[in-house]
């Protein structure tokens, strides 16, 4: 995690009903920077799919398991990582293209990685095969705003 002003850490058993948690979670946490309420609704967004993820194909809805969630900040931006420690991700390139799911029986959409990419500033994914992913989402809090003469 980068050199944090603000920073929590929660764990919680891989169960999908905890999704919605970790979700609000992060953010109350962020929710005291200024933030839009698209660009909340967003890093809400993106903590969804990271943590589904984790639960569904890290874990294979294992509720013994563990999700971890960190979330820190700067004044320059936002960053949380979502970790578990399951199967990995055989090919993180074919895992990032839209619509590829490894579920097709519980009709995925294969859209979480595309939706990160599409609502964080950028999305880096650590794995290793039967070693676990992190997910880490940044989100730049410095906006260009333009300059009106």
């Amino acid at each position: 995690m980068m050199n944090n002003k603000n920073f929590m850490q929660l764990q919680f058993s891989a169960r999908s009903e905890n999704e919605s948690f970790a979700r609000v979670a992060v953010a109350s946490f962020v929710s005291k920077l200024d933030l839009t309420l698209d660009e909340l609704e967003e890093i809400k967004t993106a903590v969804s799919e990271a943590v589904t993820n984790s639960i569904i194909h890290g874990y294979d809805e294992d509720p013994e398991q563990i999700v971890i969630v960190t979330a820190g900040y700067t004044d320059e931006s936002i960053e949380i990582m979502i970790e578990d420690h399951g199967k990995g991700i055989v090919d993180i390139e074919e895992a990032r293209q839209p619509l590829f799911t490894t579920k097709p029986e519980l009709e995925r959409s294969g859209m979480g990685f595309t939706i990160m990419e599409n609502f964080m500033d950028s999305i880096e994914i650590l794995t290793g095969v039967n070693k676990g992913t992190k997910v880490i989402l940044h989100k730049n809090l410095v906006k260009n705003k333009a300059i009106c003469n």
